[in-house]
């Protein structure tokens, strides 16, 4: 029945690949260094721009180039999510935009956005045929789901920030748009929603999409997935950059019964490149106002104290993810809602990782399956379940807390 979602889930978790960054460990006394910086900006290239060859399944699997000429204009396309990178945009086109001479509801306009690389995340192939130019190859990059824009220029159009989540990112409903599914594949997709993506579905056919993460401040972070599969970076940046954005390469892992070989490997050579740009992202700071110092002073203390939080989200970074992984009846965010099995239960750890905290008023919702809306929930939700008896003050200044890391 889902043949072919089996082989076509996904339109990224790429950024997936690129989001979630790998564990440097301790490297001596002052911790994890950072990376080259010349090795950093070959990443950057990558993680932006690179498809590992993926155009041969969304290309030539799900034909979403035809989709793109024929059906998608810029507003379209930003309604899903996707973003424009204004810093890629000529003058003459930024003063088409403006005035309206270039139309934003003209699916040519977006070739002509894919042929100046600037649509976040996507790398398209132009030509000219019969005098028009015409997109003939498109594909995926890690940029797509793990980078947004600042809006500098309007919604949706901006300066890149790499590493964040793209929360407004629909993957879902961009491959729904594919002609090569049936109708019941595109319902399955079209449920995901925005934010969430489904980084196992295509493998074990259950329908249980998680949260995109950010993947910024991960330099010295353990276990950089939910479930703790692998170590480093190496490991889910070759899962998903062979098994969901379908680019050329090997991922082989017996715990959950992955061998796939799509040669040739367009992906191997580029995993320290793509690594160091990864864990050169630093965390945002929270934004100025946004929390009151003092009720997230006294919030630190319930954090340490009475809110048990330091048990598990200890050292600087704020996780045992380097000591211990959690099996599901510990964590406040389960069961699945939904009755879906557990999340855990489809990966190879059947575990949690802590996560580490960071810039938390920046990407809602929280938890792996995004159980809880706004931090205020997240409080609740761990009083709730683990019967601490916080009152309200202390539920307040936890959450200033919270938005203050």
């Amino acid at each position: 029945m889902f043949s072919l979602i089996r082989t076509a889930s996904t339109v990224a978790l790429v950024g997936g690949v690129a989001a979630l960054a790998l564990s440097c460990g301790d490297d001596g006394p002052s911790g994890p260094q950072p990376p080259d910086p010349a090795l950093a900006e070959q990443g950057r290239d990558i993680f932006r721009f690179d498809t590992y060859g993926d155009e041969t399944f969304w290309t030539d699997t799900l034909r979403m180039h035809e989709v793109i000429q024929a059906a998608v204009d810029p507003a379209t396309a930003l309604s899903v999510g996707l973003k424009v990178d204004a810093e890629a945009l000529p003058a003459e086109v930024v003063q088409g935009i403006q005035s309206g001479a270039i139309s934003l509801t003209d699916p040519a306009t977006t070739v002509a956005l894919l042929k100046l690389n600037a649509v976040v995340g996507l790398k398209g192939t132009v030509e000219t045929i019969n005098g028009r130019d015409t997109l003939v190859r498109v594909g995926t990059t890690c940029a797509l789901c793990h980078s947004t824009v600042n809006n500098s220029f309007d919604e949706g159009i901006g300066a890149r920030l790499d590493g964040w989540q793209n929360s407004d990112l629909n993957p879902g409903a961009i491959i729904a748009l594919s002609p090569a599914l049936t109708a019941e594949q595109k319902a399955v997709y079209n449920s995901w929603g925005p934010g969430r993506y489904d980084p196992r579905f295509n493998r074990d056919g259950i329908n249980g999409p998680v949260v995109i993460p950010p993947a910024y401040g991960l330099l010295g972070v353990d276990k950089i997935i939910y479930t703790g599969d692998g170590d480093d970076i190496a490991y889910w940046n070759l899962y998903v950059g062979v098994t969901q954005m379908h680019g050329h390469g090997t991922f082989v892992d017996a715990r959950i019964g992955a061998n796939v070989q799509n040669p040739p490997d367009m992906i191997s050579s580029k995993l320290e490149a793509l690594q160091a740009y990864q864990l050169s992202l630093q965390s945002p700071e929270p934004p100025a106002g946004s929390f009151d110092p003092a009720a997230a002073q006294r919030g630190l203390a319930v954090f340490q104290g009475p809110g048990t939080c330091a048990t598990c989200h200890t050292g600087d970074l704020l996780t045992d993810a380097s000591e211990r992984l959690h099996g599901p009846s510990e964590v406040v965010s389960e069961p699945e809602p939904n009755g879906v099995p557990s999340y855990a239960s489809r990966s190879a750890t059947k575990q949690y990782r802590t996560t580490p905290l960071r810039a938390l008023q920046l990407h809602p919702p929280y938890f792996h399956n995004g159980v809880a809306a706004t931090l205020e929930e997240v409080v609740e939700l761990y009083n709730t379940r683990k019967a601490l008896n916080l009152t309200a003050e202390q539920k307040a200044d936890l959450v200033e807390y919270l938005k203050s890391l």
